[in-house]
């Protein structure tokens, strides 16, 4: 046993002696009840020959109360935090000693004398009253003491929020002095809590009076309280809080309450996430566990925001190892440090390699042996692409069928694509690429046991060069913010919660599906541009200009989410659904794809990639600055024998592959 240090100590003697004088306290409550009971029965003194019965039942009351209270454990908690709870457990207590003392009482009756039927009454009301009385009186000094350091000091500060996070939130603010809060009263939307006093404070007003009250009250600093707000409620509350000039800050789901964690230490700034108004995601942890529990799973892409997320969220169903493949080297060891802190009996493989270089992906498949793979890794930036467009293709396609060819060779259970809405109707080369890589999968799960799914879903807040990251940097900078079109829409999730839903998609899939995680509703650019300024204290167009730049190559206004021939069915979640599509590339034109990919990649045949995309993807519409690019003459090439090399490497969908090396 590891010894005991002082400071542990003393808290331990200190804990026992206090408990000491609580019980003496109530020793003394027990035999003073018994003495007024008698003397309320007799108006005074009692009669000399009740002595004997005075004396004895002061001393079984006492005695049978002490024990059935140590039993009960009553006073283990704290006077000054005495709740109805801990009302309910002295009541009973108390009724009980009170019982069990009568009953020893009566059993002696002919020894003591008698005890008046109205004493035993008189000792429980007045026991009762003494024993809530004493601790009722230790909460509201300590109350009142807090509450006269509360009020007065700290940052003038309005609870917005009646409601019981709002209550809950009042009494963490006057127990916690450290939050420095001089709460003036609470705010509601609903105008019939207006005038209520709630816990000693008044409700103001609403919402749209905030200006006016923190005028008049020279409030600072607005703590909303409103867990279950939406999106709109919480843009709304963060223009009046703008416009009255107050700083804001709020606090989250109660639910991280039943964590154990105080309310108190959970304000923080309003994120852009809040915004959203994203309901928490109901997993079902145990679908997926049973699907990643003791497996050995394989993440490409790792070091990138969805792959890292992937990575922290599949540590948590305690895989029998996990496997990060990137070539980014600085994150993936950042992410390899996080892992083995966070999770120190995980097994994680930090892997460098490249998707596009069957040897990496060789080399670790058959050292490692995975047997579920998420295949993160893409070039994802759509304007990039539309200038590297060959690189789009080598990485996206060529790189997603070179690692589900591994998969299938290597016996690779699940392979899960993790695609994006730009896939559907593409008007850039990134999306474009992203559409082929799961028609390619799709085929590919014809005649091989290994199960292909693919995931689509939008922007994903906060991800490596996203625009919320770019707006906070120009934000940053005093402006301009820039916003390429005034109606530009997106569909945004969080990152962790578009990769817990990527887990829960894999579960349901059985092989060949296509499924599509709830976005909610789309966002302006433009309105996420505004909110933003106001998050970071500011007001749009005056201290931050806003610019439009027009649409970059390759974006539309509009994502969409589904092709024409795809029938959207929901799934056992409800936040995820699947498509039924009639779309899938038959053996020869699989074939002749792969073909004439390699030649053109090869050649930089940018007129016949436009032509051969097209032919594929019938609803995609090249950028005018990809057309405007290809050059008025081209000359055709012969396939060669190399090109007929690659080609019978894309045998994939059947058994007799060819060594892995020698694709591509």
């Amino acid at each position: 046993m590891s010894p005991i240090s002082m400071p542990d100590l003393r808290i331990a003697v200190d804990r026992r002696f206090w408990r000491f004088l609580i019980s003496l306290g109530d020793l003394v409550t027990f035999a003073l009840a018994a003495l007024l009971a008698f003397g309320l029965r007799f108006d005074g003194t009692p009669p000399h020959r009740f002595d004997r019965a005075l004396i004895v039942s002061l001393c079984v009351w006492a005695s049978t109360k002490t024990i059935t209270f140590a039993v009960a454990g009553v006073n283990r908690g704290y006077w000054r935090h005495t709740s109805i709870y801990d009302a309910q457990r002295v009541a009973f207590a108390n009724t009980i000693g009170s019982i069990l003392g009568g009953l020893t009482l009566i059993a002696l009756g002919s020894h003591i004398g008698v005890v008046p039927r109205s004493v035993y009454i008189l000792e429980w009301i007045i026991s009762c009253f003494l024993l809530l009385g004493s601790r009722l009186v230790i909460r509201l000094a300590v109350a009142t003491r807090r509450s006269s350091w509360a009020n007065g000091e700290g940052t003038r500060t309005l609870i917005y929020g009646a409601g019981s996070a709002g209550l809950q939130l009042l009494w963490e603010v006057r127990q916690n002095r450290n939050l420095m809060c001089d709460v003036v009263g609470l705010m509601d939307d609903d105008p019939s809590k207006i005038g209520l006093i709630l816990d000693g404070k008044k409700v103001l007003g609403t919402g749209d009076s905030l200006k006016s009250l923190a005028k008049k009250h020279d409030v600072k600093r607005v703590l909303i309280a409103i867990p279950s707000a939406n999106g709109p409620q919480m843009v709304r509350i963060l223009k009046l809080a703008a416009e009255a000039g107050v700083e804001y800050n709020m606090v989250p789901s109660l639910g991280e309450l039943i964590l154990g964690k105080k309310l108190g230490s959970q304000i923080r700034k309003v994120a852009v996430e809040d915004l959203l108004g994203r309901q928490s995601i109901q997993l079902d942890q145990a679908h997926i566990s049973e699907r990643i529990q003791g497996k050995v799973v394989m993440v490409t892409g790792a070091a990138g925001s969805i792959g890292s997320e992937l990575c922290r969220q599949i540590a948590r169903f305690r895989p029998q190892a996990l496997i990060g493949f990137d070539q980014a080297e600085t994150p993936l060891f950042q992410l390899d440090s996080e892992l083995r802190k966070g999770f120190p009996d995980l097994t994680f493989h930090a892997e460098i390699g490249d998707i596009t270089v069957p040897e990496h992906l060789e080399h670790v498949m058959e050292r490692l042996q995975p047997t579920v793979l998420y295949h993160a890794a893409a070039y994802k930036h759509v304007p990039i692409m539309e200038k590297h467009m060959f690189a789009a293709i080598e990485n996206n396609v060529f790189g997603t069928w070179r690692t589900a060819l591994a998969a299938i060779r290597y016996g690779v259970e699940d392979f899960v694509l993790i695609s994006t809405d730009k896939a559907v109707r593409p008007t850039s080369v990134m999306g474009a690429t992203k559409r082929v890589a799961e028609l390619l999968i799709r085929s590919l799960q014809f005649g091989s046991r290994t199960r292909f799914v693919a995931v689509r879903f939008g922007n994903v807040l906060g991800s490596n060069g996203s625009v919320v990251p770019i707006f906070r940097s120009q934000i940053a900078a005093g402006g301009p913010v820039t916003v390429t079109h005034p109606e530009m829409r997106r569909y945004f999730m969080t990152i962790p919660e578009a990769a817990q839903l990527v887990l829960q998609a894999f579960s349901l899939g059985h092989g060949g599906e296509v499924f599509l995680l709830d976005m909610g509703e789309p966002v302006k650019i433009m309105d996420l541009a505004i909110n933003l300024i106001l998050l970071s204290g500011l007001k749009p167009h005056k201290d931050i200009p806003i610019q439009f730049t027009g649409l970059r190559p390759g974006e539309k206004l509009f994502e969409e989410l589904n092709l024409q021939d795809e029938c959207l069915l929901p799934t056992m979640h409800s936040k995820i659904c699947r498509y039924a599509s009639h779309s899938i590339l038959e053996t020869a034109q699989l074939k002749r794809l792969i073909r004439e990919l390699k030649w053109i990649v090869d050649n930089r045949d940018l007129s016949r990639m436009v032509e051969l995309l097209k032919e594929t993807i019938p609803d995609y519409t090249p950028s005018a600055s990809l057309l405007n690019a290809i050059p008025v003459e081209t000359v055709r090439h012969p396939v060669s024998i190399e090109d007929e090399k690659f080609l019978r490497a894309s045998e994939g969908p059947h058994v007799n592959l060819m060594p892995i090396s020698e694709v591509g």
